[in-house]
């Protein structure tokens, strides 16, 4: 007899740390070492990336365009293309006002209608960096002065792409951003299926990175 079919869903769970260091801490990011305790009473160290967490926005058009941005990223040596984002400074932080900060920042463009689109661990095996894409509709030019840009930002270029045409850059390889990749299938998806207006709002709950609501 079949049995029952599984919870396909991820549940909260923390086998014991015996010691904790932190080897390395720079600017933004860091490096954990713990030592666990097995399931079966052995002994084992874990090396981790400790991040405050992200968001990203996948900013969709009346034309059903991707606002899109590439910049270069030096540890792959590549100039991306990827969709608006950045960290969440601020522990707490709402992650809504994280993102249309980076929208303002990054494009100097706002958008009336905010939905939340997907969660994710980017790297869980050796990150705890926790990723919050928003779904941005209702486009339009922000107003007041253009974000002054450092580092790799002074060199960023703008375009807009359709959705169908994102999907299949991807498919094919051509694309490498994990936002961008992710939040291209997740809107496809999305927009195949129950629809884009079905998706969690602006203010879901984010156990990866709790915040205080406005």
């Amino acid at each position: 007899m079949a049995g029952s079919a599984p919870d396909i869903r991820d549940r909260a769970e923390e086998w014991p740390v015996l010691s904790t260091t932190v080897p390395f801490r720079g600017k933004v990011t860091g490096v954990r070492t713990d030592e666990l305790r097995m399931p079966d009473g052995s002994t084992a160290k874990r090396d981790y990336q400790l991040h405050p967490g992200s968001v990203a926005v996948l900013a969709l058009d009346d034309a059903d365009r991707v606002l899109l941005i590439r910049q270069y990223r030096h540890p792959v040596r590549q100039r991306l293309w990827e969709i608006p984002a950045g960290l969440l400074d601020v522990p707490g932080e709402n992650p809504l006002h994280a993102a249309q900060r980076e929208l303002y920042e990054e494009a100097h463009c706002k958008a009336e209608d905010w939905r939340v689109l997907l969660d994710f661990y980017t790297t869980p095996g050796g990150s705890d960096e926790a990723l919050r894409i928003f779904l941005a509709r209702g486009l339009g030019e922000a107003q007041g002065d253009r974000h002054q840009a450092e580092g790799e930002e002074t060199e960023i270029e703008i375009s807009r792409a359709p959705l169908d045409d994102l999907v299949r850059l991807v498919l094919a390889g051509e694309l490498h951003n994990p936002a961008l990749v992710a939040g291209t299938l997740a809107a496809h998806a999305a927009r195949s299926g129950g629809g884009l207006d079905a998706l969690r709002p602006a203010d879901a709950a984010w156990p990866a990175r709790p915040f205080a609501a406005p």
